[in-house]
């Protein structure tokens, strides 16, 4: 208590301290000087006084996140707890939006493999409510495939124009947990509307407005928990986060079979009323990225982060945490007219721009098998509820592989498990229908393999940029993976007659997207930047090490 008590004098004096004045002009004069080499072609001083000056800011913020206690955990648990509910929405189209089964009711004009859009339709009836699906409602079951999929496609059309016009906000005015906690409330109020829909336009609509407002939750999840946590902890927040949503993906099929005679409009309101009481609770008790903080000038409400989360600072050293009230942090400017700056200085910068280019293009083809393989196990005959259980219950050794692959190097362990998933998808192909045992256990193999490539891949984007475009690279990033899964839907149709045009197609484009990992750099146990010219400057220190 003393020495919190002697830091919050020393922060209200007005005077400050004559080394910490000593600090703050050192290092705006090593930010501001232009760099010059010497006759040996090595940079100068002044190069050497910034290599100095962030290495010892970052270990002023490493030492305040290092020491991960109870309340950390908690803030972990309350943050990843989003994507509980945002992996319901992401895969409830699999139960509201299917075919349900039929029976004849006059035997006179129909028969079990009959064509139900052409025989009269009091010769047959749907098995359970008539409201059990979009599709009996709606009296979609004999409408174009345009129609039927016009719900989903509106659905990855919100996801992917979400994730481009929210990118930013999360780096600039409204921050990490505004913007989540916002996408969270917006996503299931959109929830709720949607059980008032009374044809496939309202329903198409509000899927878009659903899917517009998710699409920032699991980028702001990631980033959050990220930056409030020192290196050696980054990979276990990020466990949670895959944790919570295969708990979210798991719980689904349970509530789609307690409400199987019900209509799918109970589906929403099972699922969107918790995560409305969430998203209270997480504003009253979820924090802000003490990072952001920083870089939005607001030093005092980070200090007041760091000492909330760790007692570090305050029990060993409580001059270092006064002196980092003193480093000058390069302010975001959060008016509309500067929204999109984060988005500009990657393309500014070539080494930005290249890395930009190499994730979007790995997540692109990494992102569209994850989520196109669970859209293909109707294509091996499994029972829609158990098809869904199974590769959800894959997701938790996921995690435990991904957490064990913390020690072990992002780029080969991407690769390997990137290429393991493609062979297994060619296989898959190859094997067809008359093995099936074979090829259930093959694309399981295959499932598994590149869910725990995608999860290594989310958290290896993360190290690879400073904090003021983390959370709109990471968005791209996504942004890839939805405009991807555009496409997928047409695959997996396909799939249906031939699966060289699904599985075969998934192993391929896998392996192909695996080069892009030939244009990144190596980036474990490296600490995270906070602005481009600290990651410019580290990328020249580490360059002739790697």
């Amino acid at each position: 208590m003393a020495a919190i008590e002697e830091l919050a004098d020393s922060m209200r004096k007005p005077v400050p301290d004559p080394n910490s004045t000593i600090i703050f002009v050192s290092i705006t004069l090593g930010l501001l000087l232009p760099q010059t080499q010497n006759r040996d072609g090595r940079l100068s001083s002044n190069f050497d006084m910034k290599e100095n000056l962030i290495r010892y800011s970052e270990e002023m913020m490493e030492n305040g996140l290092r020491k991960f206690g109870w309340s950390g955990m908690v803030q972990c648990i309350l943050v990843s707890s989003a994507m509980y509910f945002d992996a319901q929405q992401s895969f409830m189209a699999i139960y509201s939006d299917d075919y349900p089964t039929w029976h004849c009711t006059d035997l006179t004009t129909c028969t079990s493999h009959s064509n139900i859009c052409n025989i009269p339709k009091s010769s047959w009836a749907w098995d359970g409510p008539s409201s059990k699906t979009i599709i009996s409602e709606f009296d979609l079951e004999c409408s174009s495939s345009f129609i039927t999929g016009l719900p989903q496609s509106s659905f990855f059309l919100g996801c992917f124009l979400g994730s481009f016009l929210l990118a930013s906000l999360a780096d600039t005015s409204l921050g990490r947990k505004n913007l989540l906690i916002l996408s969270c409330f917006c996503m299931s109020l959109a929830s709720i509307m949607i059980v008032f829909s009374t044809n496939v336009w309202t329903y198409s609509a509000l899927k878009f407005l659903i899917a517009f407002s998710r699409s920032s939750v699991g980028t702001c999840v990631l980033v959050l928990l990220t930056e409030k946590v020192s290196t050696e902890w980054r990979f276990t927040v990020g466990i949670v986060e895959y944790l919570c949503f295969t708990l979210g993906y798991m719980a689904l099929p349970g509530i789609a079979y307690l409400n199987r005679n019900s209509s799918w409009k109970s589906l929403y309101v099972w699922t969107s009323v918790p995560a409305i009481c969430y998203s209270l609770f997480a504003h009253l008790f979820v924090t802000e990225s003490p990072r952001w903080l920083l870089m939005q000038g607001r030093e005092q409400e980070a200090m007041a982060m760091l000492t909330g989360i760790s007692n570090y600072l305050v029990e060993n050293d409580p001059n270092l945490t006064a002196s980092l009230l003193k480093v000058p942090i390069v302010k975001q400017n959060s008016s509309i007219f500067q929204l999109y700056s984060s988005i500009a200085e990657l393309f500014e910068r070539s080494w930005a721009l290249k890395r930009t280019v190499a994730i979007m293009v790995l997540g692109l083809w990494v992102g569209m098998v994850y989520f196109a393989m669970p859209l293909a196990v109707g294509n091996l005959g499994f029972d829609i509820y158990l098809a869904v259980v199974f590769y959800a219950f894959l997701e938790i050794p996921s995690c435990v592989a991904t957490y064990f692959l913390e020690n072990y190097r992002r780029k080969p362990s991407i690769l390997a498990f990137a290429v393991a998933s493609g062979i297994c998808c060619i296989l898959c192909a190859i094997v067809g229908t008359g093995l099936q045992v074979a090829k259930v256990g093959i694309s399981l193999v295959a499932f598994f393999s590149v869910v725990t490539a995608y999860n290594v891949f989310l958290l290896y984007i993360i190290e690879l940029f400073p904090t003021s475009v983390r959370n709109t690279t990471t968005s791209l990033v996504r942004q890839a993976v939805v405009f991807g899964n555009i496409f997928s839907p047409f695959f997996v149709s396909a799939g249906r007659k031939n699966d060289i045009f699904s599985y075969g197609l998934f192993g391929v484009v896998i392996i192909s997207s695996s080069l892009a990992l030939l244009c990144l750099p190596e980036t474990i146990g490296i600490a995270l930047c906070d602005t481009m010219d600290q990651q410019e400057i580290k990328d020249k220190i580490s360059a002739p090490n790697v």
